[in-house]
C-alpha cells in the first residue's frame, strides 16, 4: 500500500511517460510473439502425431488389401469406377498415358478373347496405374459378372487374359405359398427371382406355369454363389417340391453318369417329349377355342392355337426336337416357324419380330432352342407369339395334351437313386410354410 501511495504522489515527466508506454509495448509484443511460437509448435506436433496416425491407418488398409484379380497392388495407384454411356475404353485410358496407337494394339489383341467394344454401361471396373507423377495405366480390368473378368494387362507386351473370383456354395432352403405368382412369391419373401427361373426350367416339362393358382405353393433345397461372403446368384436346385392344383410335383436332382437330370419320386425323368410353354414367363392373352372374336378381323372365328403375351425381342423356344418345316414370312402369320417332331406332332410359332439366323427350312432343332423373337408382324395387334400344335395332322390345344415322361432311372443307379430320394424327400417335407417368412430359412447347416 505504501509503494501505491507514494507512486500516486509521484508526478511522471513527459519523457518518463514515453519511455514507459514503450517498454510496455515491447514486453505485449514479446508475449504474443512467445504465444504463437508455443501454439504454433504444440499445433505442429498435434498435426504431426494426427498424420502419422493416418499414415499408419492407410498403411494398414494396403497391407489388408494388397491384392485383387490376382494382381500385387504394392506401390501402385488404384482407381474403381463404371461405365458410362457411350463410353470407350480409350476415353478411360487416355488420361492414364496410354496413346492412340497402344489402345489400336490392345483392341487387336483383345479381339479373340474379349473385345473392347462390347464394354457395357454400369460395369465395374478397376484401372492400376504407376504411384508417381506420370501415373501411367498398368492394367485394366473390366468385370463381366461378379464372378468373372477380363484383365487388360497393358504393360511392355500387353496381353488379355479371364479371371474368376473364388467361389463359394452354400446350401439353403426356401419355402412360399402362392398368392399371386410365383415371382411376386420369391419377391415378397426377399427370395432370388433367380430361383424362378431355376423351376421354370425344371419343371418346363410337367407344370403349366400359365395355370398357376393361389394355394399352389413350393419347397426347394438349393446352392447360392458367394463371393467375398456375398451373395453373387443360384447355382443350383438339388431338390424341390411344387404343389399345383393340389397335385404334388417332386424333383430330385440325380447324374446318371451323363450329367445331372431331375427326377421325381417314383424315378421318371421330368423331361418329357414337349415343354409345356415357347416362352418361361409371360401371360397367356388369347387361349385355344372354337369360336372367338378376332381383333383385326372383326368377326367371330377359332382360334386353333394359343397366344402368349410378351415384349417384343422375348426368345422363343421350340418346344421339342425336329425339324423346321417352314421359317418365312406370310401377310397373315407374319415371321413364323414350323416344326415337324415326328409323325405325330408338329408345332408353329407365328408373329415373330424375327426369326433366328440359323434357323431354315431343313434345320434340325433341339427342344428349348431359340428359334425366334416375340414380335407383331402379320395379322397381330400386339407383340405375342401364336403357338399351334397338331396330333395326327389335326390342331389341338397342346394344354390339355397328356405327354408321356422319357425314359426312367436306369437299372444300374435305382439303388443310389433311392437311397439319395429318402434322404431328400424327408428334407423337403420338413421345410415349413411359414406365412411371416420374409428371409430365405437359414442355410441347413446352421449358418
Amino acid at each position: 500500500m505504501a509503494g501505491l501511495k507514494k507512486f500516486s504522489h509521484h508526478h511522471l515527466t513527459l519523457k518518463e511517460l514515453n519511455i514507459l508506454f514503450k517498454k510496455t509495448i515491447i514486453a505485449l509484443a514479446t508475449a504474443i510473439v512467445l504465444f504463437g511460437v508455443v501454439n504454433t509448435y504444440i499445433s505442429s506436433q498435434e498435426f504431426t502425431n494426427e498424420t502419422q496416425m493416418l499414415e499408419k491407418v492407410d498403411h494398414l488398409n494396403a497391407e489388408e488389401c494388397t491384392e485383387e484379380f490376382g494382381i500385387d497392388l504394392k506401390g501402385f495407384h488404384v482407381e474403381k469406377g463404371k461405365i458410362q454411356p457411350n463410353q470407350f475404353l480409350a476415353e478411360i485410358l487416355l488420361p492414364y498415358n496410354i496413346d492412340y496407337q497402344e489402345i489400336t494394339k490392345l483392341a487387336s489383341k483383345a479381339k479373340t478373347i474379349f473385345d473392347i467394344r462390347k464394354l457395357n454401361a454400369g460395369k465395374n471396373y478397376t484401372l492400376i496405374s504407376t504411384d508417381d507423377s506420370l501415373q501411367k495405366a498398368q492394367f485394366f480390368i473390366y468385370e463381366v459378372s461378379a464372378i468373372d473378368y477380363v484383365v487388360y494387362d497393358l504393360r511392355d507386351t500387353m496381353r488379355v487374359y479371364h479371371g474368376a473370383r473364388p467361389v463359394v456354395l452354400e446350401e439353403r432352403t426356401a419355402a412360399g405359398l402362392i398368392n399371386s405368382s410365383l415371382y411376386q412369391t420369391l419377391i415378397d419373401q426377399e427370395l432370388s427371382p433367380a430361383l424362378a427361373m431355376e423351376l421354370a426350367d425344371i419343371y418346363a416339362w410337367s407344370i403349366d406355369f400359365y395355370r398357376i393358382q393361389k394355394g399352389d405353393f413350393f419347397k426347394v433345397i438349393y446352392q447360392v454363389k458367394k463371393v467375398n461372403n456375398q451373395v453373387v446368384g443360384v447355382d443350383e436346385i438339388t431338390a424341390a417340391l411344387f404343389q399345383h392344383q393340389d397335385v404334388p410335383f417332386y424333383a430330385f436332382q440325380f447324374s446318371q453318369n451323363e450329367g445331372p437330370d431331375y427326377f421325381d419320386e417314383q424315378g421318371l425323368s421330368l423331361r418329357k417329349a414337349f415343354l409345356q410353354a415357347p416362352l418361361k414367363f409371360s401371360r397367356i392373352s388369347s387361349g385355344y377355342t372354337q369360336r372367338r372374336f378376332h381383333p383385326v378381323q372383326k368377326r367371330w372365328k377359332a382360334h386353333l392355337g394359343t397366344d402368349y403375351a410378351a415384349p417384343t425381342g422375348t426368345p422363343i423356344m421350340t418346344v421339342g426336337d425336329g425339324v423346321v418345316l417352314e421359317a418365312k414370312y406370310s401377310q397373315y402369320n407374319g415371321n413364323y416357324v414350323k416344326v415337324k417332331h415326328n409323325q405325330t406332332y408338329t408345332t408353329q410359332y407365328l408373329h415373330m419380330s424375327k426369326i433366328a439366323s440359323n434357323v431354315k427350312t431343313g434345320t434340325r432343332v433341339k427342344q428349348g432352342q431359340v428359334i425366334g423373337y416375340v414380335g407383331s408382324t402379320g395379322l397381330a395387334t400386339g407383340p405375342h407369339v401364336c403357338f399351334r400344335f397338331w396330333k395326327n395332322g389335326t390342331q389341338v390345344d397342346h394344354r390339355n395334351e397328356k405327354i408321356p415322361p422319357s425314359e426312367p432311372i436306369k437299372a444300374e443307379f435305382k439303388e443310389a437313386f433311392e437311397m439319395l430320394l429318402a434322404k431328400e424327400k424327408a428334407r423337403l417335407d420338413n421345410i415349413g410354410l411359414a406365412h411371416d417368412t420374409k428371409r430365405e430359412v437359414a442355410s441347413l447347416s446352421g449358418s
